[in-house]
């Protein structure tokens, strides 16, 4: 190679090593700018949920920006036909928002309405939010939609159907949940007859409570106690419990079977169970007969059980029937014995049918006829006057 090729080859080597020199330093000055202009990053806490059918959903958006500050238009990219959505902040709806360097620098609300007739399935929301050609950022959302209601509570028990006679205290072992993701209060109540007591108890304690709190995702065992009026009719009933939060009512029903019972209660209209007499002398007692079964009791017999050759006899000895809950009186002719001496006895009324009977011990006093008296008095007088009349002829001598 001569001198003038060499020269040559020379000044064309400059050449390419000047324009690849300008190549290099375009294309860093090109990734120095992007680099300026930044990273814009666009998230939420939840970008996939479970929703159903008719639901609004929420989502809070959260901006950062690796780059200068820079104002961003917002839009929605894609939506399932018939789904509606737009971006707020504030309380306005925008369309763009300014986004300053940083972590979290700005923030905005995208609300969701599914529609009500949303069939079962996955679907994507895309959300977009742009600077520039090379500054921006997409944000897509997962929704699975399900006809079921996943964040709904339950209110339950496992066995809610008991059976027994009235005056029996039922005890129901329930279960609450809170399966929604949120702390939540519960008001508990129920819906019973009259007369009748429900009260709610944490398993494991002791206290009645009105209210309970639980943690998201949560369950609370309860004892539900009820007791029915003691003369409640034999029947089925159904007690409607609830449990009632800021967001939802769950609710549950106990069917009580209350069996047939029978009892019956002897004894007087003031409550006393004695009173006196004399031998051979009739005495009326009224006698009540209480029917604190919850169906009616009939062929009710009326028996006494009194000392040797005492006699009882009754007005009615058979009360054809007594009604759940009504008094029938009755009246007891006692008469004791013509030998009967001074002091107590004791008389045993009964009242009885074929499902039930009582019993009431009455005690009797039988006193001294005032006949005996007057006759006592007349005798001593007469020992008297016949001592006077001895000591008035003889007593000189």
């Amino acid at each position: 190679m001569n001198g003038n090729s060499r020269n040559l080859w020379k000044r064309r080597s400059l050449k390419m090593m000047a324009a690849g020199g300008m190549t290099a330093a375009f294309l860093l000055g090109g990734a120095l700018t992007a680099s300026a202009a930044g990273g814009l990053d666009m998230h939420t806490e939840y970008p996939g949920m479970t929703a159903k059918a008719g639901d609004d959903l929420t989502f809070s958006l959260g901006f950062d920006n690796s780059g200068a500050g820079c104002d961003a238009a917002l839009s929605i990219q894609s939506m399932p036909e018939g789904w509606d959505g737009y971006i707020s902040g504030g309380s306005s709806r925008i369309s763009r928002i300014h986004v300053p360097t940083g972590t979290d620098t700005a923030d905005a609300t995208f609300q969701l309405e599914i529609p009500a007739d949303a069939a079962d399935g996955s679907y994507e929301v895309v959300l977009e939010a742009r600077a520039s050609d090379g500054v921006y950022d997409t944000l897509t959302l997962n929704l699975d939609v399900s006809e079921l209601e996943v964040s709904q509570g339950d209110f339950s028990s496992e066995y809610p159907e008991q059976e027994g006679a009235a005056g029996t205290s039922f005890s129901f072992n329930a279960t609450l949940i809170n399966n929604s993701a949120v702390t939540q209060s519960y008001s508990l109540s129920a819906e019973a007859p009259d007369g009748w007591q429900v009260s709610f108890t944490p398993s494991g304690e002791s206290s009645q409570v009105a209210s309970i709190q639980l943690d998201p995702a949560a369950s609370q065992g309860l004892t539900v106690r009820v007791v029915p009026p003691d003369n409640v009719a034999a029947g089925e009933y159904t007690i409607h419990c609830s449990a009632i939060s800021g967001t939802e009512t769950l609710g549950m029903d106990l069917t009580v079977n209350v069996t047939e019972k029978y009892d019956l209660s002897l004894s007087t209209p003031d409550g006393r169970l004695s009173f006196d007499t004399h031998a051979n002398e009739e005495t009326d007692v009224t006698l009540s007969v209480t029917n604190n079964s919850n169906v009616a009791v009939e062929n009710v017999n009326l028996t006494a059980s009194a000392p040797t050759d005492w006699n009882v006899s009754f007005d009615t000895p058979t009360i054809d029937v007594i009604e759940a809950g009504a008094t029938v009186e009755a009246t007891a002719h006692v008469t004791p014995s013509s030998q009967a001496l001074t002091g107590d006895y004791v008389v045993t009324m009964n009242a009885g049918s074929n499902e039930t009977s009582d019993s009431a011990e009455f005690r009797v006093t039988v006193k001294t006829s005032v006949l005996w008296g007057i006759v006592a008095v007349a005798v001593i007088a007469a020992l008297l006057a016949g001592i006077g009349w001895v000591f008035r002829r003889y007593g000189r001598r």
